[in-house]
């Protein structure tokens, strides 16, 4: 038996904190799809290969804190294999501050493997308004 497409989910956006925090920049990469795209700060990085570039550039050691995101509202396209996902995140650094805090905005594609990866990330920082993605639904 499966698991509701939810849950699947659910792990991918828990794994994406997980990973980044852990510094497992190989494994993050992989909850992304290939051409993939994600969005922060003004900036658009294109494909799977360079987003792990940028992660593993603006997480190193020093860098690392903890990401915590909750409230995962998660709308499924059973027929079309695709989903949207908005949660609201906050960074812990070491010292324990919250440095950043706002809502992510996916766009995931269940791929032929069966797992539901990352097309679109969008990172909203708090008192922004979203680019390219939709606010979650009213």
């Amino acid at each position: 038996m499966s698991s509701p497409p939810e849950e699947d989910i659910r792990r991918t956006l828990a794994r994406y904190c997980m990973l980044c925090d852990d510094g497992r920049f190989d494994d993050l990469a992989e909850l992304f799809a290939e051409q993939a795209t994600f969005r922060v700060k003004g900036r658009s990085i294109e494909g799977r290969g360079a987003i792990r570039e940028l992660m593993a550039k603006s997480f190193g050691p020093d860098q690392r804190g903890k990401h915590l995101s909750v409230n995962p509202l998660i709308k499924v396209d059973g027929w079309g294999g695709t989903a949207k996902a908005w949660s609201d995140y906050v960074f812990v650094d070491h010292s324990g501050a919250i440095t950043d805090q706002g809502r992510y905005h996916d766009e995931l594609e269940r791929e032929g493997d069966k797992i539901w990866r990352l097309t679109v990330r969008e990172v909203v920082f708090q008192g922004d308004d979203p680019v390219a993605t939709q606010p979650p639904p009213a």
